[in-house]
Protein backbone atom coordinates (compact mmCIF):
# COMPACT_ATOMS: atom_id res chain seq x y z
CA UNK A 1 0.00 0.00 0.00
CA UNK A 2 1.44 2.98 -0.75
CA UNK A 3 2.68 5.95 1.83
CA UNK A 4 -0.47 8.35 0.61
CA UNK A 5 -3.29 5.34 0.98
CA UNK A 6 -1.85 4.76 4.71
CA UNK A 7 -1.74 8.02 5.78
CA UNK A 8 -5.87 8.81 4.58
CA UNK A 9 -6.71 5.51 6.51
CA UNK A 10 -5.00 6.83 9.49
CA UNK A 11 -5.90 10.63 9.17
CA UNK A 12 -9.21 10.14 11.22
CA UNK A 13 -7.32 9.27 14.15
CA UNK A 14 -6.04 12.62 16.00
CA UNK A 15 -10.63 13.38 15.77
CA UNK A 16 -11.13 9.93 17.59
CA UNK A 17 -8.59 9.98 20.32
CA UNK A 18 -10.34 11.68 23.23
CA UNK A 19 -13.55 9.38 22.45
CA UNK A 20 -10.80 6.56 22.66
CA UNK A 21 -8.89 7.89 25.81
CA UNK A 22 -12.56 7.77 27.34
CA UNK A 23 -13.23 4.30 26.51
CA UNK A 24 -9.92 3.20 27.68
CA UNK A 25 -10.35 4.83 31.35
CA UNK A 26 -14.04 3.44 31.22
CA UNK A 27 -12.10 -0.15 30.81
CA UNK A 28 -10.12 0.43 33.17
CA UNK A 29 -12.46 1.59 35.95
CA UNK A 30 -14.31 -1.55 35.54
CA UNK A 31 -11.87 -4.52 34.63
CA UNK A 32 -13.66 -7.85 34.73
CA UNK A 33 -12.18 -11.31 35.26
CA UNK A 34 -11.80 -13.96 32.76
CA UNK A 35 -14.59 -15.36 30.85
CA UNK A 36 -16.73 -12.83 33.16
CA UNK A 37 -15.71 -9.74 30.35
CA UNK A 38 -19.60 -9.25 29.30
CA UNK A 39 -19.80 -5.26 29.81
CA UNK A 40 -16.37 -5.12 27.76
CA UNK A 41 -17.44 -7.57 25.25
CA UNK A 42 -21.00 -5.75 24.86
CA UNK A 43 -19.07 -2.02 24.50
CA UNK A 44 -16.74 -4.21 21.78
CA UNK A 45 -19.82 -5.31 19.94
CA UNK A 46 -21.64 -2.04 19.79
CA UNK A 47 -18.62 -0.48 18.12
CA UNK A 48 -18.34 -3.03 15.82
CA UNK A 49 -22.09 -2.91 14.51
CA UNK A 50 -21.60 1.26 14.50
CA UNK A 51 -18.59 0.39 12.35
CA UNK A 52 -20.34 -1.75 9.85
CA UNK A 53 -19.22 -5.08 10.70
CA UNK A 54 -20.82 -8.42 11.17
CA UNK A 55 -21.07 -9.05 14.74
CA UNK A 56 -21.27 -12.52 16.67
CA UNK A 57 -21.07 -12.66 20.23
CA UNK A 58 -21.04 -15.46 23.14
CA UNK A 59 -18.28 -17.33 20.82
CA UNK A 60 -16.42 -19.14 23.93
CA UNK A 61 -18.48 -18.01 26.22
CA UNK A 62 -17.66 -13.93 26.15
CA UNK A 63 -15.68 -13.71 23.01
CA UNK A 64 -16.84 -11.06 20.60
CA UNK A 65 -15.79 -11.08 16.77
CA UNK A 66 -16.29 -9.13 13.75
CA UNK A 67 -15.97 -9.34 10.07
CA UNK A 68 -15.58 -6.84 7.42
CA UNK A 69 -15.51 -7.95 3.67
CA UNK A 70 -14.28 -5.97 1.85
CA UNK A 71 -13.91 -7.52 -1.88
CA UNK A 72 -11.33 -10.00 -3.02
CA UNK A 73 -8.15 -10.52 -1.00
CA UNK A 74 -6.40 -12.00 2.04
CA UNK A 75 -8.07 -12.91 5.33
CA UNK A 76 -6.63 -10.62 8.48
CA UNK A 77 -7.48 -11.34 11.80
CA UNK A 78 -6.30 -8.98 14.39
CA UNK A 79 -7.02 -10.02 18.18
CA UNK A 80 -7.03 -8.41 21.52
CA UNK A 81 -8.27 -10.08 24.84
CA UNK A 82 -10.12 -8.71 27.22
CA UNK A 83 -9.74 -9.96 30.61
CA UNK A 84 -8.41 -8.45 33.84
CA UNK A 85 -6.42 -10.07 36.54
CA UNK A 86 -7.29 -10.78 40.79
CA UNK A 87 -5.14 -7.55 41.85
CA UNK A 88 -6.12 -4.81 44.15
CA UNK A 89 -5.03 -1.58 41.98
CA UNK A 90 -2.51 0.39 44.16
CA UNK A 91 -1.81 3.47 40.74
CA UNK A 92 -3.83 6.26 42.87
CA UNK A 93 -5.13 7.19 39.22
CA UNK A 94 -8.52 9.02 39.28
CA UNK A 95 -9.77 6.25 36.82
CA UNK A 96 -8.66 3.48 38.93
CA UNK A 97 -10.49 0.10 39.30
CA UNK A 98 -13.63 0.91 40.87
CA UNK A 99 -13.54 -3.57 41.30
CA UNK A 100 -12.51 -4.77 44.64
CA UNK A 101 -9.38 -6.71 43.70
CA UNK A 102 -9.49 -6.66 40.57
CA UNK A 103 -7.77 -4.87 37.82
CA UNK A 104 -6.39 -4.48 34.68
CA UNK A 105 -2.77 -4.96 35.38
CA UNK A 106 -2.07 -6.57 32.11
CA UNK A 107 -3.06 -4.01 29.77
CA UNK A 108 -5.56 -5.45 28.16
CA UNK A 109 -7.62 -2.53 28.41
CA UNK A 110 -4.98 -0.89 25.62
CA UNK A 111 -5.78 -3.48 24.05
CA UNK A 112 -9.36 -3.41 23.74
CA UNK A 113 -9.14 -0.01 23.43
CA UNK A 114 -6.55 -0.13 20.42
CA UNK A 115 -8.48 -2.98 18.61
CA UNK A 116 -11.62 -0.85 18.42
CA UNK A 117 -9.33 1.98 17.39
CA UNK A 118 -7.83 0.31 14.21
CA UNK A 119 -11.44 -1.12 13.42
CA UNK A 120 -12.99 1.75 13.15
CA UNK A 121 -9.84 3.40 11.25
CA UNK A 122 -10.27 0.44 8.87
CA UNK A 123 -13.71 0.36 8.35
CA UNK A 124 -13.66 3.58 7.95
CA UNK A 125 -11.19 4.19 4.60
CA UNK A 126 -12.15 0.54 3.32
CA UNK A 127 -11.91 2.47 -0.12
CA UNK A 128 -8.22 2.35 0.25
CA UNK A 129 -8.13 -1.26 0.60
CA UNK A 130 -9.52 -4.93 -0.43
CA UNK A 131 -9.66 -7.98 1.34
CA UNK A 132 -11.65 -9.81 4.74
CA UNK A 133 -10.97 -8.27 8.08
CA UNK A 134 -11.57 -10.24 11.39
CA UNK A 135 -11.01 -8.47 14.65
CA UNK A 136 -11.69 -10.52 17.60
CA UNK A 137 -11.84 -9.60 21.58
CA UNK A 138 -11.25 -12.76 23.30
CA UNK A 139 -11.76 -13.44 26.60
CA UNK A 140 -9.44 -15.61 29.43
CA UNK A 141 -6.14 -14.88 28.39
CA UNK A 142 -4.62 -15.24 31.56
CA UNK A 143 -6.08 -18.45 32.44
CA UNK A 144 -5.02 -19.88 29.45
CA UNK A 145 -8.30 -21.00 28.33
CA UNK A 146 -9.85 -18.05 26.06
CA UNK A 147 -8.50 -18.55 22.69
CA UNK A 148 -8.84 -22.17 23.12
CA UNK A 149 -13.05 -21.99 24.15
CA UNK A 150 -13.58 -19.75 20.77
CA UNK A 151 -11.42 -22.38 18.80
CA UNK A 152 -13.53 -25.20 20.68
CA UNK A 153 -16.52 -23.16 20.07
CA UNK A 154 -15.97 -23.44 15.92
CA UNK A 155 -14.10 -20.37 15.69
CA UNK A 156 -12.75 -21.42 12.49
CA UNK A 157 -14.95 -24.84 11.87
CA UNK A 158 -14.45 -28.27 13.87
CA UNK A 159 -11.80 -27.68 16.64
CA UNK A 160 -8.31 -27.91 15.07
CA UNK A 161 -6.22 -31.31 16.40
CA UNK A 162 -3.35 -29.42 17.69
CA UNK A 163 -5.59 -26.53 19.63
CA UNK A 164 -3.50 -27.19 22.59
CA UNK A 165 -5.56 -28.96 25.04
CA UNK A 166 -3.87 -29.04 28.69
CA UNK A 167 -1.38 -32.30 28.94
CA UNK A 168 -2.87 -35.23 29.75
CA UNK A 169 0.74 -35.85 32.38
CA UNK A 170 3.98 -34.69 33.31
CA UNK A 171 6.49 -34.91 30.14
CA UNK A 172 3.31 -34.69 27.89
CA UNK A 173 2.77 -31.16 27.28
CA UNK A 174 0.08 -30.28 24.46
CA UNK A 175 2.68 -28.08 22.26
CA UNK A 176 -0.12 -26.55 20.33
CA UNK A 177 0.98 -28.32 16.71
CA UNK A 178 -1.51 -29.87 14.66
CA UNK A 179 -3.50 -29.12 11.13
CA UNK A 180 -6.02 -26.32 10.60
CA UNK A 181 -9.73 -26.28 11.19
CA UNK A 182 -12.17 -28.67 9.16
CA UNK A 183 -15.78 -27.56 8.04
CA UNK A 184 -17.36 -24.13 7.90
CA UNK A 185 -16.20 -21.87 10.65
CA UNK A 186 -18.22 -18.92 12.53
CA UNK A 187 -15.80 -16.05 10.76
CA UNK A 188 -13.55 -16.49 7.56
CA UNK A 189 -9.94 -19.10 8.34
CA UNK A 190 -7.38 -16.36 8.26
CA UNK A 191 -4.48 -16.26 6.38
CA UNK A 192 -2.37 -14.14 9.15
CA UNK A 193 -2.79 -13.60 12.95
CA UNK A 194 -1.67 -9.76 14.40
CA UNK A 195 -1.40 -8.89 17.65
CA UNK A 196 0.19 -6.53 20.50
CA UNK A 197 1.30 -6.26 24.05
CA UNK A 198 1.44 -3.30 25.94
CA UNK A 199 4.77 -3.38 27.98
CA UNK A 200 6.92 -1.88 30.42
CA UNK A 201 8.82 -0.49 27.81
CA UNK A 202 8.83 3.74 26.64
CA UNK A 203 5.57 4.58 25.43
CA UNK A 204 6.01 5.39 21.70
CA UNK A 205 8.28 1.85 20.99
CA UNK A 206 7.81 -1.16 19.22
CA UNK A 207 10.01 -4.43 20.23
CA UNK A 208 10.11 -7.75 18.78
CA UNK A 209 11.39 -11.21 19.09
CA UNK A 210 12.46 -13.10 16.35
CA UNK A 211 10.81 -17.02 16.55
CA UNK A 212 9.82 -17.87 19.89
CA UNK A 213 8.82 -14.48 21.51
CA UNK A 214 7.56 -15.85 24.72
CA UNK A 215 7.71 -18.70 26.59
CA UNK A 216 5.63 -22.36 27.40
CA UNK A 217 3.82 -22.21 30.48
CA UNK A 218 2.62 -25.34 32.39
CA UNK A 219 1.10 -24.81 35.51
CA UNK A 220 1.20 -27.58 37.76
CA UNK A 221 -0.69 -28.42 41.11
CA UNK A 222 0.76 -31.69 42.98
CA UNK A 223 -0.61 -33.26 46.37
CA UNK A 224 1.83 -34.59 48.33
CA UNK A 225 0.09 -37.33 50.44
CA UNK A 226 1.02 -38.58 54.13
CA UNK A 227 -0.59 -39.53 57.31
CA UNK A 228 -1.57 -36.88 59.73
CA UNK A 229 -1.37 -37.68 63.76
CA UNK A 230 -0.76 -35.76 66.68
CA UNK A 231 2.54 -32.86 66.65
CA UNK A 232 4.23 -35.13 69.69
CA UNK A 233 4.16 -38.15 68.27
CA UNK A 234 5.78 -37.58 64.87
CA UNK A 235 6.78 -41.52 64.49
CA UNK A 236 3.05 -42.31 64.17
CA UNK A 237 2.67 -40.03 61.10
CA UNK A 238 4.16 -39.62 57.53
CA UNK A 239 4.40 -35.68 57.63
CA UNK A 240 3.77 -34.25 54.06
CA UNK A 241 4.88 -30.92 55.29
CA UNK A 242 8.51 -32.55 55.32
CA UNK A 243 7.93 -34.27 51.73
CA UNK A 244 6.66 -31.36 50.55
CA UNK A 245 9.42 -28.81 51.37
CA UNK A 246 12.21 -31.26 50.58
CA UNK A 247 10.57 -31.40 47.20
CA UNK A 248 10.82 -27.63 46.93
CA UNK A 249 14.12 -27.63 47.99
CA UNK A 250 15.36 -30.36 45.27
CA UNK A 251 13.02 -28.45 42.71
CA UNK A 252 15.82 -25.95 42.78
CA UNK A 253 18.74 -27.90 41.06
CA UNK A 254 16.46 -28.91 38.06
CA UNK A 255 17.09 -25.82 36.04
CA UNK A 256 20.64 -25.41 37.44
CA UNK A 257 21.57 -29.11 36.95
CA UNK A 258 19.69 -30.74 34.51
CA UNK A 259 18.82 -27.89 31.68
CA UNK A 260 21.77 -27.06 29.42
CA UNK A 261 23.18 -23.34 30.03
CA UNK A 262 22.28 -22.68 26.75
CA UNK A 263 18.86 -23.63 27.03
CA UNK A 264 16.17 -21.46 29.24
CA UNK A 265 13.62 -22.80 31.95
CA UNK A 266 11.79 -21.52 34.75
CA UNK A 267 10.21 -23.04 37.69
CA UNK A 268 8.39 -21.34 40.40
CA UNK A 269 6.63 -22.09 43.61
CA UNK A 270 3.94 -19.51 43.98
CA UNK A 271 1.74 -21.99 46.57
CA UNK A 272 2.43 -24.29 49.41
CA UNK A 273 -0.43 -25.43 51.45
CA UNK A 274 -0.62 -27.48 54.10
CA UNK A 275 -1.95 -27.74 57.85
CA UNK A 276 -3.78 -25.68 60.24
CA UNK A 277 -2.56 -26.07 63.46
CA UNK A 278 0.75 -25.85 65.01
CA UNK A 279 0.40 -29.51 66.73
CA UNK A 280 -0.90 -31.25 64.28
CA UNK A 281 0.39 -33.02 61.30
CA UNK A 282 -1.40 -32.92 58.34
CA UNK A 283 -2.63 -35.54 56.04
CA UNK A 284 -1.62 -33.75 53.03
CA UNK A 285 0.18 -30.85 51.52
CA UNK A 286 -0.18 -29.13 48.14
CA UNK A 287 2.13 -27.41 46.19
CA UNK A 288 1.45 -25.25 42.92
CA UNK A 289 4.22 -24.24 40.80
CA UNK A 290 4.81 -22.66 37.27
CA UNK A 291 7.07 -23.77 34.63
CA UNK A 292 8.34 -21.85 31.85
CA UNK A 293 10.71 -22.56 28.05
CA UNK A 294 10.75 -22.30 25.26
CA UNK A 295 12.26 -25.48 23.75
CA UNK A 296 9.07 -28.96 23.42
CA UNK A 297 12.63 -31.13 24.23
CA UNK A 298 13.49 -29.18 27.60
CA UNK A 299 9.85 -28.76 28.57
CA UNK A 300 8.87 -31.96 28.51
CA UNK A 301 12.54 -32.98 30.19
CA UNK A 302 11.99 -30.87 32.58
CA UNK A 303 7.82 -31.98 33.41
CA UNK A 304 9.11 -35.33 33.66
CA UNK A 305 12.04 -34.20 36.41
CA UNK A 306 9.13 -32.45 38.73
CA UNK A 307 7.55 -35.49 38.36
CA UNK A 308 10.73 -38.19 39.08
CA UNK A 309 11.36 -35.83 41.93
CA UNK A 310 7.83 -35.72 43.38
CA UNK A 311 7.38 -39.19 43.18
CA UNK A 312 10.79 -39.94 45.05
CA UNK A 313 10.69 -37.82 47.73
CA UNK A 314 7.04 -39.56 48.17
CA UNK A 315 8.95 -42.65 48.32
CA UNK A 316 11.94 -41.30 50.45
CA UNK A 317 9.35 -40.45 53.25
CA UNK A 318 7.35 -44.23 52.81
CA UNK A 319 4.41 -42.17 51.86
CA UNK A 320 1.71 -45.02 51.38
CA UNK A 321 0.80 -43.08 47.82
CA UNK A 322 2.25 -41.26 45.24
CA UNK A 323 1.60 -37.70 44.47
CA UNK A 324 -0.69 -36.83 42.49
CA UNK A 325 -0.18 -34.10 39.80
CA UNK A 326 -3.22 -31.67 38.13
CA UNK A 327 -2.49 -29.73 35.22
CA UNK A 328 -4.30 -26.23 35.87
CA UNK A 329 -3.20 -24.75 32.50
CA UNK A 330 -0.67 -24.57 29.84
CA UNK A 331 0.48 -22.34 26.96
CA UNK A 332 2.71 -23.34 23.94
CA UNK A 333 5.40 -21.35 23.03
CA UNK A 334 4.25 -18.18 21.06
CA UNK A 335 6.60 -18.06 17.65
CA UNK A 336 6.87 -15.25 15.18
CA UNK A 337 6.79 -16.49 11.50
CA UNK A 338 10.11 -15.09 10.19
CA UNK A 339 8.49 -13.98 6.54
CA UNK A 340 5.44 -12.41 8.03
CA UNK A 341 7.70 -10.34 11.54
CA UNK A 342 10.09 -8.97 8.56
CA UNK A 343 6.98 -8.05 5.88
CA UNK A 344 5.12 -6.06 8.67
CA UNK A 345 8.36 -4.54 10.29
CA UNK A 346 8.95 -2.76 7.18
CA UNK A 347 5.49 -1.42 6.98
CA UNK A 348 6.23 -0.03 10.84
CA UNK A 349 9.82 1.06 10.06
CA UNK A 350 8.32 2.82 6.76
CA UNK A 351 5.48 4.94 9.05
CA UNK A 352 7.24 5.08 12.69
CA UNK A 353 11.07 4.88 11.54
CA UNK A 354 13.46 2.83 12.85
CA UNK A 355 14.40 4.84 15.56
CA UNK A 356 10.90 3.40 16.94
CA UNK A 357 11.75 -0.12 16.74
CA UNK A 358 13.75 -2.42 18.34
CA UNK A 359 14.45 -6.21 18.56
CA UNK A 360 14.27 -7.42 22.24
CA UNK A 361 14.94 -10.69 24.14
CA UNK A 362 12.39 -13.62 24.27
CA UNK A 363 9.86 -13.37 27.22
CA UNK A 364 9.38 -15.64 29.78
CA UNK A 365 5.99 -14.86 29.71
CA UNK A 366 3.36 -16.85 28.11
CA UNK A 367 0.61 -16.02 25.74
CA UNK A 368 -2.18 -17.94 24.21
CA UNK A 369 -2.47 -15.93 20.78
CA UNK A 370 -0.55 -18.45 18.98
CA UNK A 371 -4.20 -21.55 19.19
CA UNK A 372 -5.85 -18.70 17.10
CA UNK A 373 -2.96 -18.64 14.63
CA UNK A 374 -2.41 -22.98 14.77
CA UNK A 375 -6.02 -23.57 14.89
CA UNK A 376 -6.17 -21.38 11.60
CA UNK A 377 -2.94 -22.78 10.04
CA UNK A 378 -1.83 -19.18 9.92
CA UNK A 379 1.47 -17.14 10.07
CA UNK A 380 1.56 -15.16 13.53
CA UNK A 381 2.98 -12.20 14.29
CA UNK A 382 3.30 -10.62 18.15
CA UNK A 383 4.58 -7.47 19.10
CA UNK A 384 5.46 -5.44 21.97
CA UNK A 385 3.92 -2.29 22.45
CA UNK A 386 5.51 0.37 25.05
CA UNK A 387 3.29 2.30 27.52
CA UNK A 388 5.57 3.78 30.23
CA UNK A 389 5.99 7.32 30.20
CA UNK A 390 8.92 7.88 28.20
CA UNK A 391 11.06 9.98 30.30
CA UNK A 392 11.01 7.37 33.18
CA UNK A 393 11.69 4.66 31.28
CA UNK A 394 15.18 6.29 29.75
CA UNK A 395 16.00 7.62 33.25
CA UNK A 396 15.14 4.13 34.68
CA UNK A 397 17.55 2.59 31.32
CA UNK A 398 20.48 5.06 31.98
CA UNK A 399 20.49 4.18 35.79
CA UNK A 400 20.68 0.71 35.33
CA UNK A 401 17.16 0.53 37.10
CA UNK A 402 14.19 -0.88 35.08
CA UNK A 403 13.67 -3.97 37.36
CA UNK A 404 13.75 -1.47 40.32
CA UNK A 405 11.93 1.58 38.99
CA UNK A 406 9.47 0.47 36.04
CA UNK A 407 6.55 -1.42 37.42
CA UNK A 408 5.97 -4.83 35.45
CA UNK A 409 2.95 -6.41 33.97
CA UNK A 410 0.89 -7.67 36.85
CA UNK A 411 1.58 -5.40 39.32
CA UNK A 412 -0.88 -3.26 41.22
CA UNK A 413 1.25 -0.24 39.76
CA UNK A 414 1.17 -0.87 35.90
CA UNK A 415 -0.97 1.62 34.55
CA UNK A 416 0.31 1.91 31.15
CA UNK A 417 0.53 6.38 29.87
CA UNK A 418 -2.66 6.99 28.05
CA UNK A 419 -0.01 9.12 25.22
CA UNK A 420 1.65 8.04 23.15
CA UNK A 421 0.85 4.46 23.96
CA UNK A 422 -3.12 4.63 22.33
CA UNK A 423 -2.11 6.65 19.18
CA UNK A 424 1.19 4.14 19.12
CA UNK A 425 -1.24 0.77 19.59
CA UNK A 426 -4.03 1.93 16.79
CA UNK A 427 -1.44 3.21 14.63
CA UNK A 428 0.78 -0.23 14.68
CA UNK A 429 -2.62 -2.76 14.48
CA UNK A 430 -3.96 -0.52 11.42
CA UNK A 431 -0.35 -0.34 9.49
CA UNK A 432 -0.01 -4.18 10.48
CA UNK A 433 -3.14 -5.33 8.99
CA UNK A 434 -2.21 -2.45 5.74
CA UNK A 435 0.47 -4.75 4.93
CA UNK A 436 -1.15 -7.89 4.22
CA UNK A 437 -4.52 -6.38 3.10
CA UNK A 438 -4.61 -5.22 -0.91
CA UNK A 439 -4.48 -1.67 -2.38
CA UNK A 440 -7.42 -0.24 -3.31
CA UNK A 441 -11.24 -0.61 -2.02
CA UNK A 442 -14.25 -2.55 -3.27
Amino acid sequence: MSESARDTVLAPLDARMADLESFYEDLHRHPELGFQETRTAAEAARRLTSYGYEVTTGIGRTGVVGVLRNGPGPVVLLRADMDALPVTERSGLPYASAVPGVMHACGHDVHVTCLAGAADLLAAGRDHWSGTLVVLFQPAEEVGDGARAMIEDGLFGAAAAGSGGAAEGLGGAADGSGGGAGGKGRVPTPDVVLAQHVAPLGAGLISYAPGACMAASDSLKITFHGTGGHGSRPETAVDPIVMAAAFVQRLQSVVAREVAPKDRAVITVGSFQAGDAPNVIPDQAVVQLSVRTFDEDVRGRVLAAIDRIAKAEAAASDASREPKTEVLNTFPVTRNDDRTLERVNAAFTDHFGAQRLFGYEPAAGSEDAGLLATAAGAPLYYWWLGGWEPGEFRAAMASGRLAQDIPSNHSPHFTPVKQPTLTMGVQALTVAALSHLEPGGR
